[in-house]
């Protein structure tokens, strides 16, 4: 599935983390809105939502961090310099290594900034 070989090779890996973190901003913006567009001063719905987003940051997270360390295995283990500019079906795969970890890294910081607000927003404003 991941980057095994050169029939293998595809992009869809590289996309995986970006789709976590955009599935992830989804979900938990609607999840966000709905909860406040429902929720009471004195029910708590709001505090489940709250929960539930950090339950849903935390897989996300976990998915992301797995992503990242299959194409930290591709790239080498860092043992390999960039910029992997070589035509060979090796280089190919540590540049695809490499791009999917860097992806991975920003997917992260954004999955962590978006799930933000659940840990400090302690009420809706109505």
């Amino acid at each position: 599935m991941f980057l095994h070989g050169a029939r293998n090779e595809t992009l869809w890996p590289l996309m995986g983390p970006p789709t976590v973190w955009a599935l992830h901003f989804a979900a938990v913006y609607g999840w966000a809105a709905v909860a406040c567009a429902k929720a009471t001063p004195d029910d708590s719905m709001f505090l489940a939502a709250r929960w539930g987003i950090g339950a849903l940051t935390v897989v996300a997270l976990a998915m992301i961090a797995y992503a990242g360390y299959r194409a930290w295995q591709i790239w080498g283990f860092g043992r390999f310099d960039p910029p992997h500019a070589a035509g060979t079906e090796t280089d190919r795969r540590r540049f695809l290594g490499f791009a999917t970890l860097l992806l991975a890294g920003l997917s992260a910081v954004s999955v962590i900034f978006v799930g933000l607000p659940a840990l400090f927003i302690a009420e809706c404003t109505w």
